[in-house]
């Protein structure tokens, strides 16, 4: 189990005025045993990593692979902890700390309940609206565009996603997707602290397997798609699937929002076991006929560059017409289920209607499908996808707005799920003219090998394509763009808004939108001012490893 954080994690956000209470107050309202003296103990706060411990902290202390989180109790007195929340066999070895000791059977089942205990104000008057969005692909984007729709209806917002935190404008860096229980209850205790009315949550399957999100009930769960990724944490898909599931549950969510595009979105509203509500788009799905019967359809009308055009028709014939601003039809689909979300979240038909119809969505999707380039020469998109089934989506939304040829670069994550990797590089080749295979994050693994699998399975789906390889990205995207001309397109797809690589367990900074541009301009062709933060030096490129040597094309 982890008990520190890298010095160069964002920090875990809290409230500035978090609720005291007693130590003798947690025991009686969850009826717990404690050993040693509680007498004035008060606590403000709740963590399991010694590293984001504040003072007046619990400290909560579970049983990792290697070791048990309570050897790090004396440690975390040290710092200031008030107590150590534990099982008996971590009783004995914090002991010796000097704090009280408050015995639970299983700390990490234990933790949601606690954070939101020691966050809550005991008053649910000034609670935000959350809206929770599960699925392979598209949580990002969902939850970016739910964010954006609700700050065009003059809500006060919060996100947490992916790529970033988002609270009353101010914008931080993500550390996971979904936060640990202890962060995503000190997350919202700050925006309510800070005024906000609707939250968007990204959660993963992770989140909810390893309790994450425990202690929080969503007013709205959406659920996007299921697609292959992940099977480095799950069995198999059924086990994968399964996991998603309890956020359909009435402890997890009120209502539900199901997108029935793929197969397992139908299972999806069969199992919900709270009051549920569809949403198709036939262009995109797998059984067109089933997605077309669904409560709310979503009609495609244009694809070009700046965005997708489509209207949205509810059963009773209500409709509006927008256009999200990022290409592709499953693009439209996120925005569809978003607004139906916000709907189904209490917020007037007539206001989505003043808002939107006819009008722009006004979200920013960092690292989705994200145009890097200028208004002339070659567009390029650098994007967050990483699984087959995203990798298709977005190589057919660039074909469709792009006149000329369509060059794919990308890499796979090392130290994660290898099964899908041939299944990346047959749709990568299958939806370009050109496709580039570089590096992304190799972590532990020898990249050689990584690519070797791509090129292996680009290979077998088509032996005769044109197949090129680089290392590392830095020159990739140098390669990708001297073959590119005014009217082509590349889409560089894994790194997305990230600002680091991981090379063999260290953040190395880098951002791929940076070196597009870089290329881009190198080339001579003008690109417009970032929306992002650069990682490094304005005349500095960062070597991804210095102790490899640049790979020529295969």
């Amino acid at each position: 189990m982890p008990t520190d954080a890298p010095s160069n994690l964002p920090p875990v956000l809290r409230p500035d005025a978090p609720p005291v209470h007693t130590l003798d107050q947690l025991a009686a309202r969850f009826g717990l045993e404690v050993r040693g003296e509680t007498a004035g103990v008060t606590l403000t706060g709740v963590t399991l990593a010694t590293a984001d411990l504040r003072p007046g902290d619990v400290f909560v202390a579970v049983r990792g692979v290697n070791r048990h989180g309570a050897e790090f109790a004396a440690a975390a007195a040290e710092k200031g902890a008030v107590a150590v929340v534990t099982d008996p066999d971590g009783a004995e070895l914090a002991a010796t700390s000097g704090l009280p000791v408050v015995l639970v059977d299983d700390p990490r089942g234990f933790l949601g309940d606690l954070s939101a205990w020691v966050y809550s104000t005991g008053r649910d008057d000034h609670l935000p609206i959350l809206f929770g969005t599960t699925g392979t692909n598209g949580k990002t984007s969902v939850s970016h565009i739910l964010e954006g729709i609700l700050g065009q209806l003059g809500a006060v917002t919060g996100l947490s996603s992916t790529a970033e935190r988002h609270i009353a404008g101010q914008v931080i860096v993500s550390r996971l997707t979904t936060p640990e229980a202890y962060e995503m209850h000190a997350l919202l205790a700050l925006m309510r602290e800070r005024g906000v009315e609707a939250v968007a949550v990204e959660v993963s399957a992770q989140a909810l397997s390893r309790r994450r999100v425990d202690g929080i009930v969503f007013d709205v769960a959406g659920f996007t798609n299921l697609t292959h990724d992940h099977l480095d944490d799950y069995a198999d898909m059924r086990e994968y699937f399964e996991a998603k599931l309890p956020l359909f549950l009435p402890d997890r969510s009120r209502r539900a929002v199901v997108c029935v595009d793929s197969e397992q979105g139908a299972e999806v509203v069969a199992r919900s076991q709270v009051p549920t509500v569809t949403v198709g788009t036939p262009a995109l799905a797998s059984d067109p006929d089933a997605s077309a019967d669904a409560d709310w359809v979503v009609e495609i009308l244009d694809e070009r560059p700046v965005g997708t055009e489509f209207r949205l028709t509810a059963r009773d014939g209500r409709s509006l017409t927008t256009l999200v601003p990022v290409i592709g039809r499953h693009m439209a689909a996120n925005a569809g289920l978003a607004i139906v979300m916000i709907l189904e979240g209490g917020y007037a038909w007539e206001r989505l209607v003043e808002t939107l119809d006819g009008h722009r969505i006004e979200a920013y999707l960092p690292g989705r499908a994200e145009l890097v380039s200028g208004e002339t020469g070659p567009a390029v998109y650098v994007d967050f996808g990483h699984s087959p089934d995203a990798f298709e989506k977005t190589l057919a939304a660039v074909r469709r707005v792009t006149p000329g040829k369509v060059v794919m670069l990308f890499g796979a994550d090392g130290d994660r799920d290898a099964t899908k990797r041939h299944d990346m590089g047959r749709t990568a080749v299958e939806g370009s003219d050109i496709l580039i295979v570089t590096d992304h994050h190799p972590r532990h693994e020898n990249p050689d090998s990584i690519r070797a699998t791509l090129i292996e399975g680009a290979r077998r789906a088509q032996p005769n394509a044109d197949i090129l390889e680089f290392s590392p990205p830095e020159r990739a995207i140098l390669e990708a763009v001297a073959l590119v001309g005014d009217g082509d397109a590349i889409l560089w797809a894994g790194p997305g808004h990230q600002d680091y690589r991981d090379i063999r367990g260290v953040r190395t900074p880098y951002s791929a939108r940076e070196l597009a541009r870089r290329a881009l301009r190198g080339a001579g062709w003008p690109v417009p001012e970032p929306h992002w933060p650069v990682p490094y030096p304005a005349d500095e490129t960062p070597a991804s490893d210095p102790e490899r040597p640049a790979y020529p094309a295969s």
